[in-house]
């Protein structure tokens, strides 16, 4: 709709008339609105490239004069129709706009290449950097990109394979705090909430696709001005899935906001796929006791309560349970008829009837049948309290759940007293499910995501920054069962989500991966200010200060290290599930990378091998040497290897079948059938991925499908 309107202002310059009756006719079809979710769908998206090298037939934006802000103008989408050099060397684009109506030329040097996401990209990654102190551990993988590109790019190494995704997307709130189609998103933009759904939806359908269809977790996060959307819209991209809603308390202190509630909370997404769900760890989140190893179970009254336990709902649970005076078990008597008062039943001598009666004398029904009670007494399930001398309740008598005599059969509870008076304890720390309301000292995002960070980079200001220890405790209830996990985040801003799998790894000697994007963007003042003084994206100076260079990266290294950006070793300990000095760093490996937009034509001919060899590692599984180069024909690292030289298959074969660790071989051909003779001489548990067609195809049909 947002479309049709910028057409019909510009209509409203030729032919008003015309202009005004078409937007009755629109007006009249926007009102017939389809049940659930509606949003304008924008026109898609587009991201600037600032670096990449302007080739004849790419679209383009011509950048204002240096020392001046953006204006409307330079949004427009030009065409470079060709490159021109004159006698000193000056190259210049001869631009033409899109339909072909106008036409004007800019030097080279003041254009930036510009991909819609309707446009197919055939991407790349150069490496800027690692940390390694993990010895032979998988790396983590950090991405400089636009992020919708990067999970197009993702998809071709991690279709299907994901266990956990992880996003703190921009919250909407009219401060600035995100952009689409490169201009901050304000306040009073009219279209700010479905812009909003537009931008999220295109990168939730293809996030879809990354997560493990059996099991597992998309895990978002939001505050009030879109949780409602969000929630809307999640249901309708994942209708298959269980989607549940908590609230996390993350300021103990609260935000004061006049006239209104002080905001204290936020909330947490979490959409199961398959089987996934949460584990039950030893902390409910909402109440400061836990259960541990030694602590006493928590017995069950066999005295029913409730409508349904009445003693008409369940005739044969009334019976009567005879205790002897000092309180130990005598026997059972059989269920009465319906009609038959309990003061009928004989009591054997020495001993109390008891039944389940309510202090009023509401006449109840037991947890138990006469036989399952019989049953238990012997192996101590059963607990009896004292006699009484009430009128309608002669005793109390408890007994462990079924869940609990389970724990008993598998070891995980013992009973450390004796049959008749047991006492069953935690062997191990009892799992507690998790309530929907969080409450913990360890998630204010100030004390520990704000004023931690600082901790790791002095004096670099991230806004916002989550609780480490919130994101290490949301994942872990669906990765502490699964150490070699791959957990992504699109979102990463300043790289918590990577911390937090590098601090779950170190308490249970995982080996769980993370890949994590951001931009490299800087915020609206700063961009103003840039702007001013002469800078452009892509400039050193400009580049240095954004998100991924001036925050992520450092954050990471710093982690990994112990030390800060100046060499310092980080000031403070680790707090709560694990406690141990910040300079100790962390014994993992991490690896950044800066997204490329590559030609297909060279793809495919071989030529760009260095930008494509990221992404056959990373689809290997980001383990052990990377195959940089292949020029001698083919090469077999840790856990893959390519063939690029068929006339060399029979050695690059016997490297295969001598290394048991190898899971994937990339072989670049252009025949079908001598790609399929390999295959069959290749063992049954190696993946076989034909290059460069899997590549190329990959990114085609990605791009005829992602933006609605």
């Amino acid at each position: 709709m947002s479309r049709l309107n910028d057409l019909l202002r510009q209509l409203d310059t030729k032919d008003a008339a015309l202009a005004a009756d078409l937007r009755r006719e629109v007006d009249a079809l926007a009102d017939r609105r389809a049940f659930g979710l509606n949003f304008e769908r924008h026109v898609p998206e587009a991201v600037e490239l600032p670096g990449r090298k302007v080739r004849k037939g790419d679209k383009v934006r011509v950048l204002p004069p240096r020392g001046q802000n953006r204006t409307a103008e330079n949004d427009t989408l030009w065409r470079v129709a060709a490159i021109t050099t004159d006698t000193d060397g000056i190259r210049t684009a001869q631009l033409e706009l899109l339909d072909g109506s106008d036409q004007s030329s800019a030097s080279i040097d003041d254009v930036v290449v510009v991909a819609e996401f309707r446009d197919p990209i055939y991407p790349g990654l150069v490496s800027t950097g690692k940390v390694e102190r993990g010895g032979d551990r998988p790396f983590h993988t950090v991405i400089n990109a636009e992020n919708f590109h990067a999970l197009q790019t993702l998809l071709y190494t991690h279709r299907g394979k994901v266990d956990c995704i992880y996003i703190d997307p921009p919250y909407n709130t009219g401060a600035k705090d995100w952009k689409y189609n490169n201009d901050y998103v304000e306040g009073d933009d009219l279209y700010r909430h479905s812009k909003w759904l537009a931008f999220m939806e295109r990168r939730l359908l293809l996030a879809k696709e990354l997560l493990k269809p059996d099991d597992s977790v998309l895990i978002v996060t939001i505050d009030e001005k879109e949780y409602l959307r969000l929630g809307l819209l999640l249901e309708q991209t994942f209708p298959d899935a269980r989607i549940q809603m908590i609230t996390s308390v993350i300021s103990q202190k609260g935000s004061a906001r006049a006239g209104e509630f002080s905001r204290c909370n936020e909330y947490i997404f979490f959409v199961m796929v398959g089987d996934a769900a949460p584990l039950a760890l030893n902390d409910d989140m909402l109440h400061d006791s836990v259960t541990d190893e030694g602590d006493e179970v928590e017995w069950g009254r066999l005295k029913r309560n409730g409508a349904n336990g009445r003693r008409d709902r369940s005739a044969n649970l009334f019976y009567p349970i005879f205790l002897n005076e000092d309180g130990t078990f005598h026997s059972t008597g059989e269920p009465l008829p319906k009609n038959k008062p309990r003061e009928d039943v004989e009591t054997p001598p020495g001993t109390v009837a008891v039944f389940p009666v309510l202090t009023n004398g509401q006449e109840m029904s037991w947890g138990l049948s006469r036989e399952k009670l019989e049953s238990y007494i012997p192996h101590g399930y059963v607990k009896f309290g004292a006699i009484q001398r009430q009128k309608h309740q002669k005793a109390m008598i408890y007994y462990l759940t079924s869940g609990y005599v389970e724990a008993a059969v598998r070891g995980e509870i013992s009973n450390v007293g004796t049959a008749a008076a047991p006492k069953w304890v935690h062997t191990t720390s009892k799992g507690m499910r998790p309530m929907t309301v969080w409450n913990k000292v360890s998630h204010d995002a100030g004390w520990h995501g704000s004023r931690l960070l600082d901790r790791f980079i002095p004096g670099r200001n991230f806004p916002y920054a989550k609780s480490l220890f919130a994101v290490e405790d949301t994942l872990r209830f669906f990765l502490a069962k699964k150490p070699h996990a791959t957990v992504m985040d699109f979102f990463s801003g300043s790289g918590t989500t990577t911390h937090a799998v590098m601090r779950l790894n170190r308490q249970d000697g995982g080996t769980r991966t993370s890949i994590i994007v951001t931009n490299n963007e800087v915020s609206a003042d700063s961009q103003n200010a840039f702007w001013r003084q002469g800078l452009r994206p892509g400039d050193p100076d400009w580049e240095a200060q954004g998100i991924c260079e001036f925050i992520t990266k450092p954050r990471i290294r710093a982690a990994v290290t112990g030390r800060t950006p100046d060499g310092i070793a980080v000031k403070g300990e680790y707090k709560f599930n694990d406690d141990f000095p910040m300079a100790d760093g962390l014994e993992e490996n991490a690896e950044f990378f800066t997204l490329t937009y590559e030609a297909p034509l060279r793809v495919s001919s071989n030529r760009e091998f260095a930008r494509i060899a990221p992404l056959l590692w990373l689809r290997a599984g980001s383990r052990g040497r990377r195959i940089e180069d292949v020029t001698s024909g083919w090469d077999v690292a840790d856990i893959y290897g390519v063939l690029a030289d068929l006339d060399q298959s029979e050695q690059f074969v016997k490297a295969v079948v001598a290394n048991e660790q190898v899971t994937t071989a990339f072989i670049v051909t252009d025949e079908d059938r001598l790609f399929q003779a390999l295959v069959r001489e290749l063992p049954d548990h190696v993946e076989c991925v034909r290059l460069y067609e899997s590549y190329l195809r990959n990114f085609e049909i990605e791009s005829g499908r992602s933006v609605r």
